[in-house]
């Protein structure tokens, strides 16, 4: 065809040459049924595959998600199986370093609430503990002369003055909480540092309350007729007291706390605590009201320490005040640093970490180098506990920021869902 002819439309549309209407082209097949994947068609092409080309092979060596969640649960149950039989095997010493370790979970967990999730800093969560166990103390001893001091005790059933130290210890944390709201990072945990010292002179000279330097005793705790004390009552050939008894307590405790911080950190709660960590200014501006959270979390956290306080007086059996000092909260802030901020399971294994070491040295101290009895000259067990977790604490914030926490295997992704 020359430039000056053109093409003239057929009777069909279709363009013609100067030699008249050029041959019709084949119409299309109609789409038949698609080859399986893997095969070739007659003219020997692949067809395109549904999922947009990827072999099924790429996705073999997935687990499906249903699998997953099967072995975890399945995983968690056993678990679970494991922790209610252990005080029908382990001894006494071993026992209590448990109850020591839940105790520190459950307060290691209210921490986390205000410190990792929210970016509060808070130096006096052991003052929080010992609210909880003198409260406990006071509210359901029946008062009497010990160690020289006429105490003072209302005598209220142990169950109820347990649920009223938790919420004396709240109460405090709601005093403190205005102030709670309106500041942050360093200029809070110097404010809640001096909780600490206002705590240690109350603790030493409210001897009436505290019973002084010496500490007052616990009265044991009794529940559905039940009496956590030494009195022995035999279960499947096994003499059960009090530590016995008191483990499924601390467990029901810490798991009913581990589940409830779950459900605010995985709701609008917890997204908005993440939202004040991260830009508290951005938060403001989004609607979230920054000071009404942060003293509430502050308060959760007060109770969360009551709790753990209370646990611990039953577990010690004895509440002195040299135990709730500044090194208590340095051991709490190890706890969530260790084991993860932000995460409850990073709480929980942080305090096993940090409460069952002292506890592990103390026990082998005789076959560990460097390592002496308490009393007998040398690094004692509770020196070198701390050295290794300061250590610890250096090795995470360097080379592990999320904490132990992150060591648990990283789940296979999802294979993207096929398109409809």
């Amino acid at each position: 065809m020359s430039e000056h002819e053109t093409a003239v439309p057929g009777p069909q549309g279709a363009p013609t040459g100067p030699a008249g209407p050029t041959a019709p082209t084949t119409p299309a097949a109609a789409p038949g049924p698609e080859a399986p994947a893997g095969h070739t068609t007659a003219s020997g092409r692949v067809p395109a595959q549904p999922d947009g080309g990827r072999s099924r092979t790429a996705v073999r060596g997935l687990r499906p998600p249903a699998a997953r969640y099967r072995l975890r649960y399945a995983l968690w149950a056993a678990g679970g199986v494991v922790l209610l039989a252990l005080p029908f095997y382990l001894d006494r010493f071993w026992l209590q370093a448990g109850l020591f370790a839940i105790a520190a979970g459950i307060g290691a967990i209210g921490l986390n609430l205000l410190t990792g999730s929210t970016g509060q800093l808070s130096m006096g969560h052991a003052f929080f503990l010992a609210v909880g166990a003198y409260g406990y103390c006071v509210l359901a001893g029946e008062g009497g002369r010990s160690g020289g001091h006429q105490l003072v005790g209302l005598g209220l059933p142990s169950w109820l003055a347990a649920v009223l130290a938790v919420a004396l210890a709240g109460a405090a944390g709601g005093l403190f909480s205005p102030i709670a709201g309106r500041l942050r990072g360093a200029y809070l945990g110097i404010a809640t540092l001096a909780l600490i010292f206002i705590g240690q002179h109350v603790l030493f000279n409210a001897t009436a309350l505290t019973g002084g330097f010496n500490g007052r005793p616990v009265e044991p705790l009794s529940l559905l007729g039940i009496t956590f004390d030494d009195t022995e009552t035999v279960i499947a050939a096994v003499p059960f007291q009090s530590a016995e008894k008191l483990w499924y307590v601390a467990l029901a405790a810490l798991l009913a706390c581990a589940l409830f911080a779950r459900g605010v950190l995985r709701g609008r709660p917890g997204r908005a605590l993440n939202a004040i960590r991260d830009h508290n200014i951005a938060a403001g501006v989004m609607g979230v009201p920054v000071a009404r959270y942060r003293a509430a979390v502050f308060v959760l956290s007060s109770m969360y320490a009551g709790l753990a306080g209370v646990l611990l007086a039953l577990v010690f059996q004895r509440t002195v005040p040299d135990y709730f000092g500044m090194v208590l909260s340095l051991e709490y802030l190890a706890m969530i640093v260790i084991g993860g901020l932000g995460t409850v399971a990073g709480a929980v294994v942080g305090a096993a970490f940090v409460s069952l070491l002292p506890q592990l040295l103390t026990r082998y101290s005789d076959a560990l180098p460097l390592v002496s009895a308490p009393g007998s000259g040398g690094v004692s067990p509770g020196e070198a506990s701390r050295y290794l977790y300061g250590a610890a604490v250096v090795a995470v914030v360097l080379f592990l920021p999320g904490g132990l926490a992150r060591l648990r295997p990283s789940q296979p992704a999802r294979p993207p869902k096929e398109p409809v």
